[in-house]
C-alpha cells in the first residue's frame, strides 16, 4: 500500500479538520500526518493489539480508529482530542481511507494476479482460491493479446494502452518487459476473430498515427476459464513468432488464422531437414533463382491459373509454361498438379522456417 495515497488525503483534509490528524501502521510508525515533521515517528503507546479494538479508542489524548481487515486491521487514523468531534472525524477518516485502501489493493492485486496467471507463476489449484478472494469473475470469456513495440519512442505505450481500455475491472494491461505488453480483455458472447482483429487494428493505428510508435499484435484464442488464460497468452506469443517468420508484412496475427504455418512451426528442425531432402531429391531448392521463386509465388497467389499468372507477370503464356517445365526438370515437381503444388508450397515454408530459426516458447 502506498503511503503517499494516505498522505494525499490527510493533506487535503487538514484545512477542513482544524486538528492534528494522521495514520499509524501496525508497527506503531506514523506514515501520514498533517504535521509533516511527525512522519516516521514511532508511537509505542499504540500496539498491534490496540488496532484490533472495535470502534474508536483513546490513547494519550488522541482518538484512534482502525481500518483495513486482511486478515486484521493494519492501520489506524488518529485525531487530536478525545471529544465527540474527534470520534466523528476519526470515523469519517477511517471510512474514507479504508475505501481508498480497498480500491488500491483490488486494482494492484488483480493486475498482479492476472500477470502470474498468464506467466504460469501460480499453481493451478491456487488460481480459483485467489480469484475468489479477490472477487474476480472467473467464468466470463476473455482473450489475451500480446503487443510488441518494434520502434522505441519517448512515449509510454503502456500508458496509452491503459487509457484505451479504462475499465480496470474487466480489462487488464500488463507490462511483460521493455517491448511486450499483454492485454487481457473481457469480451461478450458472439465476438469472432474478425472483431478481435479490428480491436487490435485500433491499437496499432492509435499508436502509429497519434504517437508514431509502431507495434505488432498477436491474438490468442478466446477462453472461458481463468486457468486457460496462460494458454491464450502462449498462443499470442506463437502467433507473433509465426507471423515474424512467414508473414513479415502483417501487423496483426491471429492464432486462429495461422493455418499450415502453425503446423510447420511446431515441427522439429531435424524432421524439416529430412523433409526438404526427400522433396528435392533431384536438386536443391537453392538451385532456383530469385526470378523463378517469384514466378512460383505469383503462380500460387493466382490459384495455379497459368493464364491469370502470365497476365499478372506481364509475360506470354508460353514463357510461363517454359518456366514451370524448368522447375519440373530441376525439382521433379509439376506445379500445375495440385498435389505437387501442395508439397512445394509446404517445402518453401519449411525452408523459410529453418532460415529464420525462431525462438520457441
Amino acid at each position: 500500500m502506498s503511503n503517499r495515497l494516505f498522505q494525499g488525503v490527510i493533506h487535503q483534509m487538514r484545512d477542513a479538520i482544524d486538528r492534528t490528524i494522521g495514520v499509524i501502521d501496525e508497527t506503531s510508525v506514523i506514515i501520514a500526518c498533517s504535521e509533516l515533521g511527525r512522519i516516521g515517528e514511532v508511537n509505542e503507546s499504540v500496539t498491534a493489539e490496540s488496532l484490533t479494538a472495535t470502534g474508536t479508542f483513546v490513547v494519550n489524548g488522541y482518538t484512534y480508529r482502525s481500518f483495513g481487515n486482511r486478515p486484521r486491521p493494519e492501520y489506524a487514523v488518529f485525531v487530536a482530542g478525545n471529544d465527540d468531534a474527534a470520534q466523528k472525524y476519526a470515523m469519517l477518516l477511517a471510512v474514507a481511507l479504508g475505501s481508498i485502501k480497498q480500491y488500491y489493493d483490488e486494482k494492484y492485486d488483480r493486475g498482479n494476479f492476472i500477470k502470474n496467471v498468464i506467466l504460469d507463476n501460480i499453481l493451478p489449484g491456487d488460481i480459483y482460491l485467489k480469484a475468489r478472494e479477490l472477487r474476480f469473475n472467473s467464468d466470463v470469456s476473455r482473450v489475451c493479446m500480446l503487443i510488441k513495440i518494434v520502434s522505441k519512442t519517448d512515449i509510454s505505450a503502456y500508458d496509452i494502452i491503459q487509457n484505451l481500455f479504462p475499465d480496470k475491472n474487466k480489462d487488464f494491461v500488463i507490462n511483460i518487459n521493455e517491448t511486450d505488453i499483454a492485454l487481457v480483455k473481457e469480451i461478450r458472447a458472439g465476438i469472432d476473430s474478425k472483431d478481435l482483429e479490428k480491436l487490435a487494428g485500433s491499437i496499432v493505428d492509435t499508436l502509429s498515427s497519434e504517437f508514431y510508435t509502431h507495434c505488432v499484435v498477436g491474438i490468442g484464442t478466446t477462453v472461458n476459464g481463468i486457468k486457460d488464460l496462460a494458454r491464450s497468452f502462449k498462443e499470442a506469443q506463437v502467433a507473433l513468432e509465426v507471423g515474424k517468420v512467414f508473414d513479415t508484412e502483417r501487423t496483426i496475427v491471429s492464432y486462429d488464422n495461422l493455418g499450415i504455418a502453425r503446423l510447420v512451426y511446431q515441427l522439429p528442425t531435424t524432421l524439416c531437414d529430412m523433409f526438404l531432402k526427400e522433396v528435392f531429391k533431384r536438386g536443391s531448392i537453392e538451385s532456383l533463382d530469385q526470378e523463378t521463386l517469384f514466378t512460383i509465388q505469383k503462380f500460387f497467389e493466382n490459384n495455379l491459373n497459368v493464364s491469370e499468372t502470365s497476365r499478372k507477370l506481364f509475360v506470354h503464356r508460353n514463357t510461363l509454361v517454359y518456366r514451370l517445365e524448368k522447375i519440373k526438370k530441376l525439382t521433379g515437381l509439376d506445379l500445375r498438379e495440385f498435389e505437387d503444388a501442395i508439397v512445394f508450397k509446404v517445402a518453401l515454408m519449411v525452408k523459410k522456417y529453418l532460415s529464420a530459426n525462431p525462438v520457441k516458447y
